[in-house]
């Protein structure tokens, strides 16, 4: 039977970065994955450019039943440690909106950085591998795979979430998790396009490309301002997406698609110079012509010329495209998900060191965590610093 100190579970983001760090520090480590190569959520995040991390992380970005949970690893192991790591294997990278941090070339060097630093660490890394059980007694844990047999003093579960089943996701963690007595907090899909209801979504499917900026809030209050982007299912784009985390099913969420303001100055405007330009053609100046064209078959924009609209049309006009409600059919879930809201409860585990409280040598990293962060580099920076915090437990720092 081969002999190991540490064994991880699962070669994405938190497995091989906390493998390659508790490697360095001299553990004799092993990643198991089922896949045929390591890696394959890096590889297509951020379009192929992986959107690493955000300048701005904050404890408040993410979405916890334990929302103080994510403090201290995220204090301990910063977005500027990982750029910092990034910089010194002379990966290019640039800042896009809002802090989101991409490779100038590809995300392949993200996976490949993680692969050198596991060599580095001696780290050994087993693909194509399937865990059928695991058993624990006094000496560690025991794996039986498919075709072998390993033990572990310790072992890391990064096995993540159930978005993107093409990539390899499975309730696997949650099992593990489930056998050894820990909770598990029910999963949804998050991070995630809106479907429509029917009516809605005939009446939109001719917006399907459009995209505008907007502000979309939550029946909770969240909001995030945006893009939205109309589909031919319904509704996506980085504020819907956002949103989504924060969207209950039957709920609506409120759309502004004027965030700017300025309808009301530019219908008076107009209004002065064009007495008899319609007004469709005129909110054209400010909104795509197809949208307002739906918006009038919704019944949300009168037929008329601007000398025809009056005040009490105009105020309901402003009141209408700042807030106009939709309320979704569901989400497209975790076929197309870039994250999983849930998983094994926060409170079961040490904040400091991602062991599990009543199970000693069990450790859980990563998306299998019920620690969810914002669109935009966020739930990588959760990878790494929850990685981090482990690594340095396992090594007895």
């Amino acid at each position: 039977m081969e002999q190991f100190d540490v064994v991880v579970i699962g070669a994405g983001a938190a497995g091989l970065f906390c493998a390659a760090q508790a490697g360095q520090a001299g553990l004799r480590v092993m990643v198991l994955d089922n896949g045929k190569k390591p890696g394959r959520k890096i590889l297509m995040s951020g379009g192929g450019r992986c959107n690493f991390t955000n300048l701005y992380i904050e404890p408040a970005a993410y979405l916890s039943s334990n929302p103080h949970f994510c403090k201290s690893a995220l204090a301990r192991y910063t977005q500027w440690d990982f750029i910092d790591m990034v910089s010194r294997h002379g990966i290019a990278w640039h800042e896009k909106t809002l802090g989101q941090l991409f490779c100038d070339d590809s995300a392949e060097q993200i996976v490949t950085m993680l692969l050198d630093e596991c060599q580095q660490g001696n780290v050994t890394l087993r693909l194509r591998s399937e865990v059928l059980t695991i058993e624990r007694n006094e000496q560690g844990y025991t794996l039986q795979l498919n075709g072998a047999e390993i033990h572990a003093n310790k072992l890391v579960v990064a096995s993540g979430g159930l978005s993107m089943p093409g990539l390899g996701a499975s309730p696997f963690g949650y099992k593990v998790a489930e056998q050894f007595g820990l909770p598990v907090l029910p999963t949804r899909a998050g991070l995630v396009p809106f479907t429509l209801h029917k009516p809605l979504l005939e009446q939109l499917q001719t917006l399907s490309g459009v995209s505008l900026p907007s502000v979309v809030t939550a029946q909770d209050g969240t909001q995030f301002r945006e893009n939205i982007l109309f589909t031919h299912r319904g509704m996506s784009g980085p504020a819907v997406l956002q949103i989504s985390s924060y969207w209950r099913a039957g709920e609506p969420v409120m759309v502004n698609l004027a965030p700017d303001g300025g309808v009301d100055a530019l219908l008076d405007e107009q209004r002065q110079a064009h007495p008899n330009q319609s007004l469709k053609n005129t909110l054209a100046m400010l909104l795509p012509k197809r949208l307002i064209e739906v918006l009038m078959s919704l019944g949300l924009v009168p037929d008329v010329t601007l000398k025809q609209l009056n005040s009490r049309q105009q105020a309901e006009l402003v009141a209408q495209l700042s807030q106009w409600e939709v309320v979704p059919n569901g989400t497209e879930g975790y076929r197309t998900a870039e994250v999983t809201l849930g998983g094994v409860d926060t409170h079961a585990l040490s904040s400091r060191t991602m062991e599990a409280r009543t199970v000693p040598g069990l450790y859980f990293i990563g998306e299998v965590v019920d620690v969810t962060g914002w669109l935009g580099g966020y739930n990588f920076q959760w990878a790494w610093s929850s990685a981090w915090a482990c690594a340095q437990a396992l090594a007895g720092n």
